[in-house]
């Protein structure tokens, strides 16, 4: 996948080193080209000097051909309008913001945009938000059995109730983060945009899994 970040400080730098080592293409966005210092000469991803909200530059770094975006720079405004771009301008599905202000995160949230919120920033909350299956388990009981996972769904999947994502899937849907709050559903819980889906699930059954949730629900017994 080829994945765009824009902002080239500790923690963009970070997620794009991260990301090439796990096979992704990358391309930093950054309006200060000696910023890229910090990726280090092994980095082999496009270095783009630019504004990041900038409709050329994100062309320019790759964005048409990208699976997700990153906006992790020093500001809110500049991070919330390039998520928003990518979002509404080139149909990127996997956006995710960096918002140092609590209370405006919480705002975007309810817009459709997950942030993450310097105060409880980690690199693994950005990479869920930005590969389905990017990062480390949640958590995963002592003997390895069992495992919780936030599980990217296709929108094919809007409007279904979580009971059929479970049946087809073989998952235990454990909560779900509905605008910005966590909240329980129960088996007639109807799946709405921008949900955030959090499963249990044997580590064995990941790929399967993921499979089943990027494709939608069976249609005539056949996905």
């Amino acid at each position: 996948m080829h994945i765009v970040i824009m902002g080239c400080g500790r923690v963009g730098s970070t997620l794009a080193q991260t990301l090439e080592q796990q096979g992704h293409t990358v391309a930093v966005v950054d309006q200060d080209p000696t910023a890229f210092r910090r990726l280090g000469a092994g980095f082999g991803g496009r270095r783009v000097t630019g504004v990041g909200f900038d409709q050329d530059t994100l062309r320019e770094a790759g964005i048409e051909e990208a699976g997700a975006f990153a906006a992790v720079s020093s500001g809110d405004n500049s991070n919330i309008i390039a998520a928003r771009v990518a979002r509404e301008t080139f149909g990127i599905e996997n956006v995710a913001a960096r918002i140092y202000d609590p209370r405006r995160a919480e705002v975007y949230q309810r817009l459709g945009i997950p942030t993450v919120a310097t105060v409880r920033w980690t690199a693994d909350q950005m990479l869920r938000r930005l590969l389905p299956s990017g990062a480390e388990p949640l958590w995963r009981d002592p003997t390895g059995g069992v495992q919780l996972a936030e599980v990217y769904a296709s929108p094919v999947w809007i409007g279904h109730k979580i009971s059929r994502l479970q049946e087809e899937t073989g998952v235990r849907v454990a909560f779900l983060t509905r605008l910005g709050e966590a909240m329980l559903p129960t088996s007639q819980t109807v799946l709405q945009e921008g949900d955030l889906v959090h499963v249990m699930m044997r580590p064995e059954d990941v790929a399967e899994v993921e499979a089943a949730f990027a494709e939608g629900p069976e249609e005539d017994g056949h996905r």
